[in-house]
């Protein structure tokens, strides 16, 4: 996974690169299933190949996770509870609906470049997962999106948004564009997340604006 440090829930800056030795052992056993299912895929990784990786027993690992699909899933769960912490930060402040808005549509994208080999990860084995797990994933972004199609609502009521755009498309349009990122952002590239992010932000607020 390429460096990167980044603010998790309590408002801590989490550097993403130190050294698994150091880390708590979940922590430990996420960042080596990250990297194995990254390099060799979800389905020709072994438990036991992680748990060598990270140091540990399996009976360390069951303590915490109570199967490698246990591991995929928080892989993905971590990140979404981190963009809707930040994203109800954002939606819940006293701001205008616009620089609301425009502040979760560039969150969003920042905070999937941080963790983009997780969601990459994720979006390309989640099909493995067992259905229940599936429905939950599902669940949580569900309720991310339904927060940002409110906002829309609530600046088209305004009349600061045109009224004749559909929330609802609008929605699956921009987390479509999003959940792309994995296929083509690189952080060697020209463009850092934050600019992404704000170019992003631009596109949707320009057009939604009456």
């Amino acid at each position: 996974m390429a460096p990167s440090s980044f603010t998790e829930e309590g408002g801590d800056t989490v550097d993403r690169t130190r050294h698994s030795g150091q880390e708590p052992v979940p922590q430990r056993l996420l960042s080596a299933a990250t990297r194995l299912f990254a390099e060799q895929g979800f389905e020709t990784t072994s438990v036991q190949q992680i748990v060598n990786a990270a140091g540990v027993t399996k009976g360390a690992m069951y303590h915490y996770f109570g199967s490698k699909d246990d591991l995929l899933y928080e892989i993905y769960a971590r990140v979404l509870r981190v963009q809707m912490v930040r994203m109800e930060q954002a939606a819940d402040s006293s701001d205008s609906v616009e620089r609301r808005l425009r502040a979760v549509a560039a969150d969003v994208v920042v905070t999937t470049v941080a963790y983009l080999e997780d969601t990459v990860i994720f979006f390309r084995s989640m099909h493995l997962l067992h259905a229940d797990k599936q429905a939950e994933v599902r669940a949580e972004r569900r309720r991310y999106h339904e927060r940002v199609r409110q906002l829309i609502e609530e600046g088209q009521r305004a009349g600061v948004f045109r009224a004749d755009r559909s929330p609802e498309l609008v929605v699956d349009f921009f987390f479509g564009a999003v959940h792309h990122l994995g296929s083509w952002y690189r952080r060697d590239g020209p463009m850092s997340g934050e600019q992404v992010g704000d170019q992003f932000a631009d596109l949707l607020l320009d057009a939604l604006r009456a």
